[in-house]
């Protein structure tokens, strides 16, 4: 009672101590608009044009600082969501809990946002603002002004307004700063932030790996007791973020980092597993430093084959365990398969979609051991050998297989053909039972019926 009639007096005071934006001139961060995607400052001229204020935000004035190129540009806006669709031909509404415009240009689309205000603003009482029992909150999309939408945002270096126009920098919260001393600093008090919304404890650790910061202490301090709100996070959602840690460019310290910050159990429970086996941790080290490289050279990745190098020691564990329980080699690779992602579904949820192709690769593995008669010839034919090539070399190189198999792959695959019919192996297992044909009713051995 006594807390509704001061905010009804007085007003609410905001999340974050913000006094209004420090305006940094051109001098004092030294990003020039023609460092701007052409699309970002066509759309931010043409919301300027028409008596709209147009900034480019977040990520993308954080990276030109940091001096290297952003992947994305995103434009924060006053103008709601109707007033942009109306501005660009080539634009589209998406969006139903807050609405958001695309706008495309080419190939290229630019994220149009409208300022979004404070949660606190749906409620007149603090009381009754829209959150479960844990802190975390339900809704957010009310439209605000610029300082509403800095105050909202989760870290000091996301909360940056690039006008280029003025070809300056609207900073709420010391956001450069922060960026100069490569520190991750949360906006407003950390406990009730992370409450609010827990993913943002995997973002924090993601941000510190990606981009070599490190991370606050009173912005760290909450993150041991309240990692467990993870489990009230849907599936779903932890998986994007997991894909984005992963596809970063930077995954092998973001999954150390994640381990470091006790959060992988509400995104990857299976490290704990994966890195205390010797064999299993240097797979994994392998297929992330790969995929890192992969993604530093501009070269694309597949998350099926990133996940499916991240469930192979729990499928190769189930494997060889129901192969000691007196399962054939090949059935019971596949029921470790089946086994493995079934059980993952409550943890990760990995997308159906990926079924397919994680579980080809994996399936492909024996047959790599197989280097005699037509049989080498007809695994360079199938559609998905050179995923499961690649995957073969990883495991060579952690040492789950002899590193002469991935050599011997990578030689025959490019010899020519007499090279190839040389470097054939006899194969010296069993050969498969070969099924005999049953006889028609009526068949003897070889004497004729009588007419």
């Amino acid at each position: 009672m006594i807390r509704r009639i001061i905010s009804k007096v007085f007003g609410r005071k905001s999340r974050a101590a913000s006094k209004g934006a420090q305006i940094l001139p051109l001098a004092a961060h030294g990003i020039r608009r023609d460092q701007l995607d052409d699309c970002a400052l066509k759309v931010c001229e043409t919301l300027a044009a028409s008596g709209f204020k147009g900034y480019v935000v977040g990520g993308a004035v954080r990276d030109l600082l940091l001096g290297t190129t952003p992947k994305d540009f995103d434009v924060a806006t006053d103008a709601t969501p109707e007033q942009v669709r109306k501005l660009f031909r080539r634009s589209r509404i998406i969006g139903r809990r807050f609405q958001i415009v695309h706008v495309m240009c080419g190939r290229e689309t630019i994220e149009v946002t409208t300022f979004r205000a404070n949660g606190q603003k749906e409620a007149e009482d603090e009381d009754e603002r829209p959150t479960d029992e844990h802190g975390r909150l339900l809704s957010d999309n009310v439209f605000g002004s610029m300082e509403d939408d800095a105050a909202r945002r989760d870290f000091t270096i996301n909360a940056l307004y690039y006008d280029p126009a003025r070809e300056e920098v609207h900073d709420y919260f010391g956001g450069v700063d922060d960026c100069r001393k490569r520190v991750l600093r949360m906006i407003g008090d950390p406990e009730t932030r992370f409450r609010e919304d827990p993913v943002r404890m995997l973002r924090a650790a993601r941000f510190a790996a990606k981009l070599d910061f490190h991370i606050d202490e009173a912005t760290r301090r909450p993150v041991a007791t309240l990692a467990p709100l993870l489990a009230n996070i849907p599936r779903a959602r932890i998986f994007d973020e997991a894909l984005k840690l992963l596809l970063s460019g930077h995954a092998l310290r973001g999954v150390h980092q994640l381990r470091a910050e006790g959060l992988h159990h509400g995104m990857l429970p299976l490290l704990d597993t994966i890195l205390d086996d010797p064999t299993g941790e240097r797979f994994i080290t392998a297929a992330l430093k790969s995929t890192d490289e992969r993604i530093q050279s501009d070269r694309p990745s597949s998350p099926a084959f990133l996940f499916g190098t991240l469930l192979w020691p729990q499928v190769v564990k189930r494997w060889r365990d129901l192969e000691a329980a007196g399962e054939k080699p090949q059935p019971a690779l596949f029921l470790a398969m089946d086994e493995v992602l079934d059980a993952q579904r409550s943890q990760l949820a990995i997308p159906r979609r990926y079924d397919g192709m994680m579980k080809e690769i994996w399936g492909l593995q024996p047959r790599f051991e197989q280097r005699g008669g037509q049989r080498p010839f007809r695994l360079l034919e199938h559609p998905r050998f050179r995923a499961a090539y690649d995957f073969l070399l990883l495991r060579a190189e952690s040492g789950e297989v002899p590193a002469e198999l991935g050599d011997w792959w990578t030689r025959f695959q490019d010899a020519d053909e007499d090279t190839r019919a040389g470097m054939l192996i006899a194969d010296s297992g069993p050969k498969p039972r070969r099924r005999r044909k049953r006889r028609k009713p009526g068949e003897g051995d070889g004497e004729a019926h009588p007419a």
